[in-house]
């Protein structure tokens, strides 16, 4: 019995996927008429009753409709909006989505030097649980109520604070919390941007830049990326040329690069802004990482022109999610809207949850340890890259990225292909250009690119390439 319901359902699958197939080749268009349920049976060999059931199925999903007394027909619907297929289609094996995916599906004790974040071991679980187990025990709103829009009012506060370590003088009005820095910057575009506005990213920058502009059908140019900054010839001729409505980038520690700005682009860019009425998002998420802090965008400006946002997944935790948006008053409260439109009350639980962290004493030494710590990583690693042929671009000041050049001839996609059929995810540097000029550089996460397989996989991968 179990065999012929298994039957028949592979057959219900194969008329499904016959019908889909039609669909996608044109032969039949939006509004034309499948094939009566007795011809259908006929031409593929099956049953009356088994086209039924595929033709109920595909009713179901959306791609054909029914019509009493008259038959079943294409449904006249728009192909859903596709990220992968937004731009050439170039390096497709190894693009943004690619690295996202194998990093986040990879197994929790697989090796990752192309991800993005720090190795559970390097967070501060104890004080995350001493938070949690503070957390259970607040009062019963806190556990089962919507946030406030704006967000829990002592994290606001202290994250005010912390932003005028860095120069930065805003108040508890001037900042929204969201579920992440991602979201920050989603609900800025959704506030800003129209389809088919131009703005401007470092070019290499982080991937997810350019799938979210992609999503809001932003028209996006790289800038070409210095060790202090946007190359400001480039900036100030893509400025005159394109009149881009926004630039997003990272004034502190740069990903992937690892650069800072220098103050003198920094006033060179603030002063280009001006003169082209250009928004700018500053995307401060590595501020914890640094020894000294780098100039801020958002500290010369005033937060006129600048937008600062900011997260505390790379130090604290990704599970709990939870950003930051600080920016001129007069823009809140349509950001706030926004962020009632599209996830209504604020995560209540987690931003608690991370202010009971940030505001413990413990916070501060963790910071100092994990500094010096990535500060060791990246020295043993820059090492040990070298040997097998990969040269970093900079030596960063701080933070857990390595800008390497691969060695000559090669290029970054074939090796991270050959790494990932060893269970090792890789970060080509095509992921991170938009113009896709960085096929010979590559990503690598110093706190994770210390188990010796790394580096074997690493020779193996030169070794390879340079025979074929």
């Amino acid at each position: 019995m179990d065999q012929d319901i298994g039957a028949k359902l592979s057959r219900v699958a194969m008329v499904m996927a016959t019908i889909r197939q039609r669909i996608a080749a044109r032969n039949l268009t939006p509004g034309a008429k499948l094939p009566s349920v007795r011809a259908l049976a006929a031409s593929v060999g099956v049953s009356t009753s088994t086209v039924v059931e595929a033709y109920q199925r595909l009713v179901a999903e959306g791609a054909i409709g029914a019509r009493a007394g008259s038959g079943f027909y294409v449904a006249n619907q728009a192909a859903p909006f596709t990220l992968a297929d937004v731009g050439p289609r170039l390096d497709r094996a190894v693009d943004p989505f690619w690295i996202s995916r194998q990093s986040l599906e990879a197994d929790d004790e697989g090796l990752k030097p192309g991800c993005g974040w720090l190795p559970p071991s390097w967070l501060p679980e104890q004080s995350v649980r001493r938070a949690m187990r503070a957390l259970s025990r607040a009062d019963g709103a806190v556990l089962s109520n919507y946030g406030s829009p704006l967000g829990l009012p002592a994290l606001r506060q202290l994250i005010a604070r912390r932003m005028g370590d860095h120069g930065i003088d805003a108040s508890p009005s001037q900042i929204m919390l969201t579920e992440s820095g991602i979201q920050a910057i989603d609900l800025i575009c959704r506030f800003l941007l129209e389809p088919g506005d131009t703005v401007l990213v470092d070019d290499p920058c982080y991937f997810n830049f350019h799938a979210l502009l992609k999503a809001h059908r932003a028209k996006v140019i790289g800038v070409p990326y210095t060790p202090s900054g946007p190359d400001m010839t480039a900036f100030a001729q893509l400025l005159s040329e394109h009149r881009p409505r926004l630039y997003v980038t990272n004034s502190g520690i740069h990903n992937p690069t690892g650069a800072v700005l220098s103050p003198v682009n920094a006033h060179k860019i603030l002063k280009l802004a001006e003169a082209h009425d250009l928004t700018i998002v500053e995307d401060d998420i590595f501020a914890d990482f640094e020894h000294v802090p780098a100039p801020r965008l958002a500290a010369f400006d005033g937060l006129q022109r600048v937008i600062h946002i900011g997260s505390f997944s790379k130090t604290l935790s990704a599970s709990a999610r939870c950003g930051f948006i600080a920016t001129r008053p007069e823009w809140i409260g349509g950001l706030t809207d926004l962020k009632i439109a599209t996830s209504f009350g604020g995560g209540r639980l987690a931003a608690q949850l991370v202010f009971n962290v940030l505001s413990e004493g413990s916070y501060r030494k963790y910071l100092e340890t994990l500094r010096t710590r990535l500060a060791r990583s990246m020295a043993e690693v820059s090492t040990r890259l070298e040997h097998c042929g990969f040269t970093p671009w900079l030596r960063p000041q701080a933070g857990m990225f390595l800008w390497c050049r691969v060695p000559e001839g090669l290029d970054a996609a074939d090796i991270a292909r050959f790494a990932l059929e060893r269970d090792i995810v890789l970060a080509p540097g095509n992921a991170f250009s938009l113009s896709q000029t960085a096929a010979g550089f590559m990503r690598f996460n110093v706190s994770q690119t210390s188990a010796p397989a790394i580096f074997d996989v690493l020779d193996a991968a030169v070794r390879h390439g340079r025979a074929g």
